[in-house]
């Protein structure tokens, strides 16, 4: 059925062994981590794309690799498909770890403001400036805190909401091969944009192009609009693709083609 071809079968293989020995130790050593963390080291841009955290994470990222990849290795080389795909996940790590200080670092101080001066709207806006997603389930304790505002248990009880919260944004490891296959995807619809597709579920042919801007758009809207239990790094998605572009920006200008 799939006709693999040397690079992709590799990279196949590569991320199924390691997800078969994958551990806690393995995801909390090689998963890239927060850039002021102390458990970030420099390597990382480049294991954290060989590792999965579950079954569906790694069959995902996989079956595109399958379904793609080999395409691409036959148009390009296996040499420069395996660099494209390198290139594409150590970069999407980058553009990840550069937003995601900038984000880490404003929240923090405005956690550090917090803790020293705690009240229930300037928890209430905190939240909703920085962690939309939990409002919602924070909705009560909100309005507990806001009718008791003198309350040592809601304000020690709030700090310490705000100070789980910095931690889970901080020091979460960001894992997975997507920003890669992000790349792949992207580089799939600029060489065969009018390709047509048949996706699972879907009772109508879409061609490369639009599937890849559907993607594209979902990604963005799911940035902007995270919804509690979401711990998808979807920058990291977008970064794949922005990397891509600019390689293949810079073969077509180098090359007169993307090939």
């Amino acid at each position: 059925m799939f006709n693999l071809t040397p690079a992709a079968k590799n990279i196949l293989i590569i991320n199924g062994i390691i997800f078969v020995l994958t551990s806690g130790y393995i995801i909390e050593e090689f998963g890239l981590r927060y850039i002021l963390s102390s458990e970030f080291k420099p390597y990382q841009f480049l294991t954290y794309m060989w590792i999965h955290a579950g079954f569906g994470h790694i069959l995902s990222n996989m079956f595109a690799v399958l379904v793609f990849g080999p395409i691409l290795e036959r148009v390009w080389g296996s040499r420069k498909f395996f660099i494209f795909y390198l290139l594409t996940g150590i970069g999407a790590g980058m553009l990840y770890a550069g937003v995601n200080f900038i984000e880490n670092y404003r929240l923090e101080s405005k956690v550090t403001s917090y803790v020293s001066q705690p009240s229930p709207e300037s928890f209430r806006k905190l939240i909703l400036d920085e962690s939309k997603e939990y409002y919602n389930q924070l909705y009560d304790f909100i309005n507990s805190y806001s009718e008791n505002p003198n309350s040592s248990q809601y304000r020690n009880e709030s700090v310490s909401i705000v100070m789980s919260i910095l931690e889970n944004k901080s020091n979460v490891p960001m894992v997975g091969a997507s920003g890669a296959v992000f790349g792949i995807l992207l580089a799939f619809a600029m060489l065969f944009p009018n390709m047509e597709l048949y996706m699972l579920f879907f009772p109508f042919p879409i061609k490369a192009k639009y599937l890849v801007l559907g993607y594209g758009i979902y990604e963005v809207w799911s940035e902007f609009n995270r919804m509690p239990g979401d711990n998808v790094a979807h920058l990291a998605h977008l970064g794949g693709m922005l990397i891509g572009y600019i390689i293949l920006r810079y073969w077509k200008n180098k090359n007169g083609t993307y090939y």
